[in-house]
């Protein structure tokens, strides 16, 4: 692994953190408090336009279609830099990280010329229509169906566990479109406007009292074939290219989260009393502080290799699995060492005028609950390093 920067990289590096402290939020990271509901969204809308017109959206498109046409290293190093400082990301999150580059990829040029400025101008918010109830992990056994009549797909079924679908105007949606062929086949990628007829989005409320995700009905909804990405029942291949740009050079702002999550791990550590000591005193927690902090470290180097395979012209494989297993079970591991550390005051919400640190730890605790659910539960990612990366046999 090669952990050096060319100088054109660093300088890259140098002028986005410029860019950053001149155009993040007065405040921001001490006293500056960001909105909820609407006014959230239109904070993240804002904020989305602004990284655009500083010429940081889109990094890696091609700038035929209003993108940069970063490298990866330098996509790698707005990602840990966003990280470093805790900066919101775009709005259009799903729009710019996987229907834009789907598009870009396997769109026709009337459908990149429709969307792709729309998506980095934030006129348009995209939602991913893959998971349904019974095919979460397993996405190739959707039973979503979408029936071909003339010039017209019409959708009937169920989608589960949609981000943004409360906000969307588009989705990308996963359906079948012959239900006798192998699960893998059979499937097409169509683009639908979610202002349709026929289309009912239900939010479902978290055990943190928000609503991040939808479940989205599909009742006879009429989509356009012009709408269709690909060739029709081969949707696998497109999605495998949707999912790809789902992790690709995310792995560096990953490891730079989980740095700043343990370094305040440690100083809500140092700030709280346990029998009149600060509790990085206390042996428990010290080695559980101390476990903390190699398992980052662990993170940050697969990252390394996950990301020098990259350069060195792979694609992104089954290893992906290791580190969606490591950081999901890492989180939830710290986040209960803050339980410990607060002892009683882990029992109060952000609600609560006594929780410590507003409450932000119990809120993180209760969230990073579905990190081993979302995006593939651990149980699968288990299956996946079983057997494509150790090569193991499958279980009778």
């Amino acid at each position: 692994m090669d952990f050096s920067f060319s100088p054109e990289e660093e300088q890259f590096r140098q002028d986005l953190r410029e860019w950053l402290r001149q155009n993040l939020p007065s405040g921001w990271g001490s006293t500056f408090r960001a909105p909820k509901g609407r006014e959230r969204i239109a904070f993240l809308r804002d904020w989305q336009r602004k990284l655009h017109s500083g010429g940081y959206l889109g990094l890696s498109w091609p700038k035929e279609y209003g993108g940069r046409g970063a490298s990866m290293i330098e996509m790698a190093i707005f990602n840990e830099e966003m990280a470093r400082v805790e900066a919101p990301g775009p709005l259009n999150v799903l729009g710019l990280g996987m229907a834009g580059p789907t598009i870009i990829v396997h769109g026709t040029e009337e459908q990149k010329q429709q969307h792709l400025n729309k998506i980095l101008n934030c006129e348009e918010i995209w939602c991913q229509g893959f998971s349904e109830p019974g095919s979460g992990s397993d996405v190739a056994s959707i039973r979503t169906r979408a029936e071909l009549h003339g010039d017209e797909f019409v959708v009937n079924g169920q989608k589960v566990w949609t981000s943004l679908a409360q906000i969307a105007d588009w989705c990308m949606l996963l359906v079948r479109t012959d239900p006798d062929a192998p699960k893998h086949r059979g499937i097409s990628y169509i683009l639908v406007d979610m202002k349709s007829p026929g289309i009912t989005v239900r939010p479902l409320q978290q055990m943190t009292g928000e609503s991040e995700f939808n479940e989205v009905f599909f009742e006879d909804v009429h989509v356009p074939r012009a709408n269709l990405v690909g060739e029709l029942n081969n949707g696998w291949g497109v999605a495998l290219t949707t999912l790809m740009n789902e992790r690709g050079t995310a792995s560096f702002g990953t490891q730079a989260r989980f740095k700043i999550i343990y370094d305040n791990l440690v100083g809500l550590a140092n700030d709280t009393l346990r029998d009149g000591r600060p509790a990085t005193q206390d042996p428990q927690i010290r080695q559980q502080l101390a476990q903390h902090r190699i398992d980052v470290e662990i993170l940050k180097l697969n990252c390394f290799r996950n990301f020098t395979r990259l350069l060195r012209g792979g694609t992104p494989g089954p290893e992906g699995s290791i580190l969606k297993l490591w950081w999901s079970e890492l989180n939830q591991r710290m986040q209960d060492t803050a339980m410990l550390v607060q002892g009683p005051f882990g029992q109060l919400l952000r609600e609560s005028p006594w929780a410590m640190e507003g409450g932000r730890w119990q809120y993180n605790f209760l969230r990073s609950k579905a990190n081993t659910i979302e995006a593939g539960t651990s149980e699968i990612q288990r299956n996946i390093i079983a057997e494509r990366v150790l090569h193991m046999p499958k279980g009778r």
